[in-house]
């Protein structure tokens, strides 16, 4: 009878099979092959024989990415894997891919500053209402898709007469300025004087 020659494969249990299954989708290979007590090749080589992918390169659909930009920005990470049932390395790079990024340190917004984004959304660029209200540009915006805000309507287009006080007023004139007295909103008329290529007027030495 021959000996069974020391470096041959030991065959793989259904015991082992079962648990590879259950941990190689979520679980880093070297964890894998720690629990079931075989080389990290090992493990890598039977989960490709047997069609297994971890999560973190498991195809996304349309709806999973949706969801993932609705919950990234403040939601707890953890808890959108498992919702979405991915490990968190991989919400993590799709987030990244997706160009979804985390609030600032989320704080609860209050009902007087969802009144305030409210009373400033429709006349005032993001930026601005950002630093009226204290908040990033991005939880600005964050919020008021959450609260359903809307521009209502489109500005109408720049009159000759408006173009040519914006040209004659800005190099001395302040943007702010400017918008009362022509009566348009502050980030539309910085918007406008950064599309017309008006700069300030340098001070003579």
């Amino acid at each position: 009878m021959l000996e069974k020659k020391k470096n041959s494969p030991v065959r793989w249990s259904q015991e082992e099979l079962k648990l590879l299954k259950k941990l190689f989708p979520r679980c880093k290979g070297k964890v894998v092959a720690q629990k079931i007590g075989r080389p990290l090749t090992a493990v890598r080589q039977k989960a490709y024989d047997i069609g297994l992918k971890t999560e973190r390169y498991r195809f996304w659909s349309s709806d999973e990415v949706e969801l993932l930009k609705k919950l990234y920005p403040a939601g707890d990470t953890k808890k959108i894997a498992a919702k979405l049932r991915r490990n968190r390395r991989s919400v993590l790079d799709k987030a990244r891919s997706v160009g979804v990024e985390k609030l600032d340190k989320y704080v609860p917004w209050s009902k007087q500053a969802d009144a305030l984004l409210k009373s400033l959304f429709q006349n005032n660029s993001f930026r601005d209402i950002a630093e009226q209200i204290g908040r990033s540009v991005n939880s600005v915006q964050h919020r008021a898709k959450i609260l359903g805000l809307r521009k209502e309507n489109l500005p109408s287009p720049w009159s000759k007469k408006e173009l040519k006080l914006l040209r004659k007023l800005y190099p001395t004139t302040t943007a702010e300025e400017i918008a009362q007295l022509i009566g348009r909103p502050i980030y539309a008329t910085r918007a406008k004087l950064f599309k017309l290529g008006i700069r300030k007027r340098r001070a003579k030495a």
